[in-house]
């Protein structure tokens, strides 16, 4: 599908990636990859090279902030949106200041889903 993009979802809870996937796929079409950690989100975006990537901030084996760190060694123009949960304000600073496009806040609305994919995953 011409207008299909490619979507990574990282975060170490099922619930709220299974949450996300839902959401996304009401949106627009797209294909969605999951990665439950920093390790494999880092390994599923040099796999499939995504649009753009939906990450958590504080996961287990390699955070969010570490993993954003190496896709953008990877990638420099890499598109991420940091998820984050209430407190968390210092580690979205320095997600940004690591090359974070933008920050959403948990429980994520879908609303505010649709305008990021619609800012973020334009085909350059």
């Amino acid at each position: 599908m011409e207008n299909e993009i490619k979507i990574l979802v990282c975060d170490d809870s099922m619930t709220v990636r299974k949450k996300l996937v839902q959401s996304l796929n009401t949106i627009q079409p797209c294909i969605v990859f999951e990665a439950d950690n920093g390790n494999s989100a880092v390994s599923e975006y040099e796999k499939n090279m995504p649009d753009l990537v939906l990450m958590d901030i504080m996961m287990p084996e390699k955070d969010g902030i570490e993993a954003l760190s190496e896709i953008i060694e990877m990638n420099p123009s890499a598109k991420v949106v940091m998820l984050s949960s209430v407190g968390t304000k210092s580690n979205l600073k320095k997600a940004l200041e690591v090359g974070a496009v933008d920050f959403l806040q948990k429980p994520c609305e879908e609303d505010k889903l649709r305008n990021l994919i619609n800012t973020y995953s334009r085909k350059e």
